[in-house]
């Protein structure tokens, strides 16, 4: 068997070690090098979005002759900067029904978690009284994960709620895991980033106000998306990013509670700018790009939906009524519809993702570091090792078109086919996987 042939099918790991697949990337990419260049289409909304034109649109003067520094308060540059990032803290505060004083601008959504978790257990935790319990779950993402574990080497436990099946948390279990007098905060995402499951905010919300605990949300993947109302959820805290929502990449901000008023401790000092919670100098043409971005979200969210609803229902309708085995990975009714992830039993999805090198695609099977271990995700909600290497995230948004739909359903579906009949997991006869593949182990 061929090099090139090994990567293509995806050959076993057990029997294609990672050096040998390495090499084989290399080839395989050395190989497509030759192929007319042409951008692949787009379908990872999941890891960014494209900033909207008429985002960019609003930004460039802030570029140009509007570029004072928003905290300058002696001339009209600086006035000029201000109104328009109070404008956009305005457009932003609109979009998850708060006021516009408890929006506070950050770098982005991994700064806003950082700042907000560690800054409550700053401000209210107590270690030699034990208040230094926090509630959180085994599929957040990684910059909450991260956050939690190093607050656990400073002495706070940390609970990490399993979820079922469909990627949705217990709220009975959520109930029984806070300890009244000693859980100060609940961090549960919104919209999971690698399944699209939306957990019930209003419902752990009612919990936490029940118990008079904190409750933190990362809502970058919902927002704009789905309708966000920090009253209804009885929200403290939540966690915004802007390039997600079709707006520029280097900001974000986080929502604080202000009625009644919630605390944190800063996670940067300097000239104690937004409100003395996040210093340094404001980023002007960002910020008004976010505010534009969550503007247009406010007008256009029905419409959006409606359209990346579409795309999606013929997206996963036009795999599985001519693939066999093809698996939605979390739950098909709670969830958010630009994220559709899935797994092909008999194709590894890394081979499969390098077949389809005309789509910009994220594999469930890859993760964020060097390992080779299936996503911690599809793990966490069931999802055995052998069938967690075979997913792959389609991510779709408001610049998907019905023509890029058509044409990755025609190249997945040929493309599973042919690395079905190569594949040592795949029964060509029978059109099934191969009877015992579930104790194989990927190594």
């Amino acid at each position: 068997m061929s090099l090139n042939s090994m990567v293509i099918q995806g050959y076993h790991r057990q029997l294609f070690p990672k050096a040998m697949r390495s090499i084989a990337k290399v080839a395989f990419f050395s190989k497509i090098s030759s192929i007319p260049k042409k951008r692949p289409v787009y379908f990872d909304y999941q890891a960014t979005t494209p900033v909207d034109p008429r985002v960019l649109d609003k930004m460039m003067p802030f570029f140009t002759e509007k570029f004072g520094n928003s905290h300058s308060r002696t001339h009209g540059y600086g006035w000029e900067a201000e109104d328009a990032v109070e404008e956009a803290r305005a457009n932003i505060a609109n979009l998850i029904k708060c006021q516009p004083k408890e929006v506070i601008f950050t770098s982005g959504a991994t700064e806003s978690n950082n700042t907000v978790i560690r800054g409550v257990c700053d401000i209210y935790g107590n270690i030699g009284n034990k208040k230094n319990h926090i509630i959180t779950t085994q599929i957040e993402h990684k910059c909450v994960l991260s956050t939690m574990r190093e607050l656990e080497l400073k002495g706070f436990r940390v609970t990490y709620l399993k979820v079922n099946d469909k990627g949705l948390i217990s709220l009975e279990e959520l109930e029984k895991s806070i300890i009244p007098g000693e859980t100060i905060l609940v961090s549960i995402m919104h919209v999971n980033n690698e399944i699209g499951v939306i957990q019930p905010m209003n419902l752990i919300g009612d919990i936490c106000k029940k118990y008079n605990v904190l409750f933190h949300s990362d809502v970058a993947q919902g927002l704009g998306k789905i309708n966000i109302d920090v009253d209804k959820w009885n929200a403290d805290f939540l966690s915004l990013s802007a390039h997600k929502v079709y707006g520029p990449k280097g900001i974000g901000a986080f929502y604080i509670r202000s009625k009644p008023r919630r605390r944190i401790k800063p996670l940067i000092f300097g000239g104690g700018q937004e409100r003395g919670m996040r210093s340094g100098t404001m980023p002007v043409p960002l910020a008004v790009g976010f505010g534009e971005a969550c503007k247009i979200a406010s007008s256009e969210m029905n419409t959006d939906y409606i359209h990346v609803k579409t795309l999606y229902d013929k997206l996963y309708k036009g795999i599985t009524s001519q693939l066999p085995d093809v698996e939605l990975n979390g739950c098909g009714v709670n969830r958010m519809f630009g994220n559709l992830n899935l797994s092909f039993a008999g194709v590894e999805g890394e081979s499969l993702m390098m077949k389809l090198y005309s789509m910009a695609l994220s594999s469930g099977s890859a993760c964020t570091s060097a390992s080779l271990e299936p996503s911690y995700v599809l793990r966490a909600i069931g999802v055995g090792e052998d069938i967690a290497h075979t997913s792959i995230r389609f991510g779709l948004g408001r610049f998907t078109t019905h023509n890029d739909v058509d044409k990755a359903i025609q190249e997945i579906v040929e493309s599973v086919k042919l690395l079905r009949k190569m594949s040592p997991l795949w029964d060509p006869e029978a059109n099934m996987r191969v009877k015992g593949e579930e104790s194989l182990k990927w190594t």
